[in-house]
């Protein structure tokens, strides 16, 4: 099997499952013209976030990573009207364009951009009345997804599902030498999801125009 093929397959998935829509779509363009980094979610991927948002019945969702906004919008349309999502992000160019995209998609209603490093904004979550979440999608800067999960622990309860992308690497999460940062960062990570009594754990591998990566999918089992 080959990148392209890969590729072919989740274009075939994606234009039978994912129909075109013009706010997700807009999302990227505007993304790729502000010379973002291609770093979203595959269509495939995003609807695939917003299914276990419907199924998980979300009405409060944390998301450690905007970007462009592209899954943003993805998880906050399975949100009901009194639904809320949070999102973090370092970059204020990153969240100025999330922000026209939300707003292009008619979302503002319903999700706030926060600015500034997630740990720093993390820290001030905890202190307002806006957790527990029931779903936390964790997809940010890798090195620090050790420190994301503890906050996501502390910021959830019984019951919530947290959701991490990125967590094989290319295979690299299997070389415990390895000098990457981001390796390591999800290796730790890895580590605490298997030792971490409140929570039941899995990770799946996957294929696809994303490459070879993978996601981590944890449901907290019981209160802090």
């Amino acid at each position: 099997m080959t990148q392209e093929k890969w590729t072919a397959v989740d274009r075939y998935i994606t234009d039978i499952l994912v129909p075109p829509d013009p706010a997700l779509d807009a999302a990227l363009q505007a993304s790729d013209a502000a010379g973002l980094p291609p770093h979203n979610v595959s269509p495939n991927q995003g609807k695939l976030l917003m299914l276990l948002a419907l199924i998980h019945k979300a009405h409060n969702i944390l998301e450690i990573g905007t970007l462009g906004g592209y899954s943003t919008i993805w998880l906050a349309r399975a949100l009901p009207t009194n639904g809320r999502l949070i999102t973090l992000e370092s970059d204020p160019k990153h969240a100025e364009v999330a922000r026209h995209n939300i707003t292009h998609a008619g979302l503002t209603n319903i999700v706030e951009v926060r600015v500034g490093k997630a740990l720093d904004t993390l820290a001030k979550l905890a202190t307002e009345n806006c957790h527990p979440f029931d779903l936390i999608f964790i997809d940010a800067d890798k090195p620090s997804n050790p420190e994301y999960f503890s906050w996501a622990l502390k910021l959830s309860c019984k019951g919530s599902l947290i959701i991490a992308d990125n967590v094989v690497r290319d295979g690299a999460v299997i070389e415990p030498d390895s000098v990457d940062p981001k390796v390591q960062g999800i290796r730790r990570f890895n580590e605490m999801l298997g030792s971490e009594p409140r929570v039941s754990a899995t990770a799946i591998q996957t294929v696809g125009s994303k490459g070879y990566d993978g996601f981590a999918i944890a449901l907290v089992t019981s209160d802090q």
